[in-house]
């Protein structure tokens, strides 16, 4: 799906960033549509890349275009060179930068709005991964169709262990130990290399490991900071200070490790008050499953942590879809209990309500707080939701007589 979004963005800006995780596929889009590459963390040319930025960073722009610059936040000046050639070009799809750490914008002169857009790539959706057969299309749903059939090919059992491979591409063709493997180098790495790496800061990989446990226990809920270190220090005789913890989520945004869902705040009807916090998600469910430990069968086991860790795979998924249809995801709470995991609002007003239960047995109380939801938005002020849906590990697709889309999340697409 990024492919598509890739060249849409070419066409109307001078040079597109494409962000993301470690290992989630960034150059290798990038190059498909590249004319000329240099790559930043090139062993052999590194340092001397790093010294000719210093001197002219034009230099490195140098070749036929678009050029992807990897990695380029490896030398922050390239930002505003690249900046500047496309002010002086005029020109559209000149260069792709790629990065899997975010950049210190304090290093940077100019926002580059208008100039360079930014996207955010994550790992595989399960449409893309083969895991969904695409029976139901998110752009359709959102056209207003009245009635959806479709039929999952996974079962419960194939959720579990779809989770724990994750959705990394290279991954994707490999053995179900081999993709276990690959998920433990990867957040290993994330430990003993790339937290270091990220602002040339040190930090201590047990107290790293540690946050991430904790992250990984309260995935899919609004857990407080607060929450967070009170659950480190109950397992650690070690303390960890405040701001100590807010330096090291700081760090794993930097490697886009955490992506967490912001609040959704409509229009409502009535003065409830809406909460505010985010949700906690990692970028990809699979991380959570390996700092917990948790294996297919540990989850069919344990279907508390099965369904947060459920909710976390529909939300990735969900937002790759909703990008590609030019949306954003939230969530929604407010102090009445009245939730919806994730909403999704596309740019032109549309939007829908989306509750994500692994089983059968909490479809109805689901549907039942959409409907809620759906009351409660003063439609003089903003659109009805185009649909509900309540998005599942089950088998069929169907919409009930109340109006409200089943949906197994084995049988979406964009």
């Amino acid at each position: 799906m990024i492919d598509n979004q890739l060249k849409e963005e070419l066409e109307a800006f001078g040079a597109v960033v494409i962000v993301g995780p470690k290992w989630c596929g960034k150059t290798t889009t990038a190059k498909q549509l590249a004319k000329s590459i240099i790559y930043m963390q090139d062993p052999k040319k590194k340092e001397t890349y790093i010294q000719m930025a210093k001197l002219d960073p034009s230099n490195l722009l140098s070749g036929k275009n678009p050029r992807l610059i990897d990695e380029w936040q490896i030398v922050p000046e390239l930002w505003d060179a690249v900046r500047f050639d496309v002010d002086m070009r005029n020109e559209q799809g000149l260069y792709i930068l790629t990065g899997s750490t975010s950049i210190n914008e304090k290093k940077i002169t100019h926002s580059g709005a208008g100039r360079i857009s930014r996207m955010r790539m994550r790992t595989m959706s399960l449409y893309e991964s083969g895991n969904s057969t695409g029976d139901i299309g998110l752009g359709t749903l959102f056209s207003s169709v009245d009635k959806i059939s479709g039929h999952s090919e996974q079962n419960t059992k194939d959720i579990a262990n779809i989770i724990v491979r994750g959705g990394w591409p290279s991954s994707v063709e490999k053995s179900d130990r081999i993709a276990y493997r690959q998920v433990a180098g990867y957040c290993e790495t994330i430990l003993e290399s790339d937290i270091n790496t990220v602002d040339e800061k040190k930090r201590d990989p047990q107290k790293m490991r540690s946050i991430l446990r904790s992250l990984s226990r309260n995935v899919s809920t609004s857990a407080a900071n607060t929450t967070i270190l009170g659950d480190i220090t109950s397992d650690n005789t070690e303390k960890i200070h405040i701001n100590t913890l807010d330096d090291y989520l700081g760090a794993l945004r930097k490697l886009y490790v955490i992506e967490d869902l912001p609040a959704w705040s409509p229009k409502l009807r009535s003065k409830t008050a809406i909460r505010t916090a985010d949700t906690r998600h990692l970028t990809d469910p699979a991380i959570a499953a390996y700092f917990l430990g948790a294996n297919p069968k540990d989850l069919e086991f344990d279907p508390k942590t099965f369904g947060f860790l459920f909710e976390s795979l529909c939300v990735r998924d969900i937002r790759a879809y909703a990008q590609s249809l030019n949306g954003d995801v939230y969530h929604y709470r407010d102090e009445e209990g009245l939730e919806a995991d994730a909403v999704i609002h596309l740019h032109d007003g549309r939007w829908c309500a989306m509750e994500m239960k692994l089983g059968s047995a909490d479809i109805d109380d689901a549907a039942t707080n959409l409907k809620k939801l759906r009351d409660k938005i003063d439609t003089e002020k903003m659109n009805s939701p185009s649909f509900l849906a309540v998005i599942t590990g089950t088998e069929f697709a169907y919409t009930r007589d109340d109006g409200v889309h089943v949906i197994p999340i084995c049988c979406l697409k964009d």
